[in-house]
């Protein structure tokens, strides 16, 4: 698929070799039982490279994919508890995880058991359960509390918006002006400034 009749050919190890013909260059490649490769197409003349192009694709999707794991553990957060926390502490926490969320991020929630505290798990879940409780439709829960060695460990993610919802019927029947409200009577007059109004006559 290289239509130019010469190119810029790096060696396998990174040497440049210079420029030679494409038909020279693809020979060097067949005979290492490699592939000639253009790496810089806009360049005059192209460089090419003698590599294994199957082994290179492997290696960039492996880039990829470490890429991905790398950016989506950098969206999540994590806060750890103690089991015995104060009220005060644990409301503290809750307001990070909030601002977490806010902004996207997912919050990994570890309640951690030091000594004997291991075997009170239900504290953990307890106090799991409370975070959740005070965050209400801020938070889904995309990992259910689950025990990982000495941790209680769960998995917030931010909740999805909320369409607004429709009015009613019933709202919109009370916004609009009724039917069986009569219309006022044409022809009959308003009265006017300093005229007292038949009801408000004075008695003579």
């Amino acid at each position: 698929a290289i239509r130019v009749s010469e190119i810029r050919l790096i060696d396998e190890d990174g040497n440049q070799v210079g420029v030679i013909p494409t038909r020279e260059a693809l020979a060097i490649a067949q005979g290492k039982g490699l592939d000639l490769v253009e790496v810089a197409p806009k360049n005059r003349p192209p460089v090419c490279r003698v590599m294994d192009y199957g082994k290179y694709l492997y290696q960039q999707n492996k880039r990829q994919r470490e890429s991905k794991k790398t950016h989506a553990a950098r969206k999540i957060k994590e806060i750890k508890i103690r089991a015995k926390i104060e009220k005060h502490d644990l409301d503290f926490k809750i307001e990070h995880i909030r601002i977490f969320l806010e902004k996207k991020f997912k919050v990994k929630v570890t309640v951690i058991y030091r000594g004997r505290e291991i075997t009170h798990t239900e504290i953990g879940r307890k106090l799991v359960a409370k975070v959740i409780a005070a965050l209400g439709d801020e938070a889904v829960v995309e990992s259910a509390p689950k025990m990982e060695g000495r941790a209680l460990i769960a998995v917030l993610a931010p909740a999805p918006k909320k369409a607004r919802e429709k009015p009613s019927e019933t709202e919109t029947e009370a916004a609009e002006p009724s039917a069986s409200t009569p219309p006022p009577t044409a022809g009959t007059p308003a009265p006017t400034a300093g005229t007292p109004a038949p009801e408000d006559k004075p008695e003579e």
